[in-house]
């Protein structure tokens, strides 16, 4: 579909009953794409550091067809669905665009096939522990003021209430300036120390890095005379913008950048027993095509590199991807605002969904509540009743993250049913587990639309509905003050495994799937598990 590199303009005819899925998470609530114009260009990220939309979360040079079709491309394409003189067309420009068709012609067909050829799954999943009990990190309780003290504190409080010790991240200002990554001693005057006791009670430790050094610092210095920062054109070093200020670049499109970076965080490691490292950054927005680098010249290759240098850590948390399909990197939706809508608590299915037909298996909704800094009010009261439905909506996520401790916020009705929805995890743990090792050898999302399990029954539209593997499916409750749920039902029988469902409660989806609609509470998770 190129000739020498050269942009090349493909168009493909919609099938009126086709479904696509693919492109930037951040647009999964535009997926399925084809009833609607959409389009995208993946390598285009202008806009503001706060917009997700602008580069940030996980996106690849990849579309799924619903009818087993393939789009992909190793550099970014530009894409967009609209009206053609029959009907619905795809049109993907770009250079280097395979378009393939599965043999078996379905989306589960088509991803198999993309993971197959594009993106295969590397044999291993993160470390273990990301996944057998929720991860806890500070940002929103101490955010930028992380200390010792603090951390230990925030750790007693979780199982002062109830809850399972899990990951605690550190995140934000654990270290004087970015790119020295040493604990700051004036908070932590004995890191080591801290982490024994944090894994004497039972957490395991990670800190937060990026890939941003703070300019005119003795390490900023240092890497410009090795030549290990992103320069321009000119050979200048570049000051970039991101969110928390200017920073100089590391370039880890570099093998000599990439060795001085795992050199200190591994020292890192054996000095203070931390587990691993939530990588944040990297985000495409923060390079530029003009960027003159030692790897090759297009700036996605610096947020691929990125990816594939976190790999190397069992323990990691990425919120920002490009083409990182297959590999065992814990990703995170971006921060969200503590709202019901489509900027909050309805953009984590359908951005579920996308993450993982993109070929990430390995999610996590964003913090419970919402990890959006910027939009937590100074003395404001948590809607407990938002952060409950978010708590249930996240929970069987293959990873679960807290950030704000939940015994501070929620009166006691709203904590049990925190406690309620843990307790469900544990109990399909073994199961969720067994999925993680499967998607390791096989690249399979764990996380599913209904139709990859159910296709050609219509459920290609349900995109606030998810199942887990083959047989769990899930039916959170999004709406404000819901007193009833509306859920579609797959063919076959499902049973009631969720909290505050009647016992025995069974839903049939005949041969070809069914609406069913159940009444609801604030504990009411509608979680069911298929019997036949």
């Amino acid at each position: 579909m190129s000739i020498d590199g050269a942009l090349v303009v493909t168009c493909l005819e919609v099938d009126p009953d086709e479904w696509w899925w693919g492109g930037a998470v951040a647009d999964g609530q535009s997926m399925p794409f084809g009833a609607r114009p959409h389009a995208r260009d993946l390598g285009v990220n202008a806009g503001r550091l706060d917009d997700p939309t602008a580069g940030a979360n996980q996106s690849a040079s990849l579309l799924l067809s619903s009818q087993g079709r393939v789009v992909w491309s190793p550099d970014p394409f530009s894409y967009g669905f609209r009206a053609g003189t029959t009907g619905m067309e795809l049109v993907v420009t770009g250079s280097d665009v395979v378009v393939v068709a599965a043999t078996e012609p379905t989306l589960r067909g088509a991803f198999r096939e993309a993971s197959r050829r594009f993106f295969p799954a590397s044999g291993t999943a993160p470390a273990r522990p990301m996944f057998t009990a929720p991860q806890y990190n500070t940002w929103i309780e101490m955010p930028f003021t992380p200390s010792q003290d603090g951390v230990i504190a925030y750790a007693e409080r979780i199982l002062a209430a109830g809850l399972p010790p899990g990951v605690i991240m550190i995140d934000d200002c654990w270290a004087p300036d970015y790119g020295d990554w040493q604990f700051d001693t004036r908070r932590f005057p004995d890191p080591r120390a801290m982490v024994e006791v944090l894994k004497g009670m039972g957490f395991g430790v990670m800190l937060w890095v990026v890939p941003y050094v703070s300019p005119d610092s003795a390490v900023s210095r240092h890497l410009e005379r090795q030549r290990l920062l992103v320069r321009d054109t000119r050979g200048e070093v570049v000051l970039r913008r991101w969110w928390n200020g200017w920073s100089t670049v590391l370039d880890l499109t570099s093998s000599a950048a990439r060795a001085w970076w795992r050199d200190r965080l591994r020292d890192l490691q054996d000095r203070t027993g931390v587990d691993g490292f939530k990588f944040d950054g990297g985000d495409l927005r923060d390079y530029r095509e003009g960027d003159a680098r030692r790897g090759r010249s297009a700036r996605v290759d610096q947020t691929q590199a990125y990816g594939r240098f976190g790999a190397e850590f069992a323990f990691n948390e990425f919120r920002a991807a490009w083409n990182a399909g297959g590999l065992p990197l814990a990703q995170r939706l971006h921060d969200k605002p503590p709202t019901w809508g489509p900027d909050g608590l309805g953009s984590l299915v359908p951005e579920g969904i996308a993450q993982s037909l993109t070929g990430h298996a390995f999610i996590c909704a964003d913090m419970v509540g919402g990890g959006d800094l910027a939009s937590f009010r100074p003395g404001a009261e948590v809607d407990s009743e938002q952060f409950v439905r978010y708590a249930q909506c996240a929970m069987l996520f293959p990873m679960v993250q807290f950030s704000i401790d939940p015994a501070r916020v929620l009166p006691d009705p709203a904590l049990d049913a925190v406690r309620s929805v843990l307790a469900l995890r544990q109990e399909l743990l073994p199961e969720i587990l067994a999925l993680v090792e499967h998607a390791a050898r096989t690249g399979e999302p764990i996380l599913r639309p209904l139709a990859y399990e159910f296709p050609g029954v219509g459920l290609e539209t349900v995109t606030d509905q998810y199942l887990v593997g083959r047989d769990i499916l899930v039916a959170p409750v999004l709406e404000q003050g819901a007193t009833s749920r509306t859920i579609v039902v797959p063919p076959g029988r499902w049973a009631r495994i969720g909290p505050g469902l009647p016992s025995g409660l069974v839903l049939d989806g005949g041969p070809r799937g069914a609406t069913h609609s159940v009444p609801v509470t604030l504990e009411t998770f509608p979680v069911f598990r298929r019997t036949c």
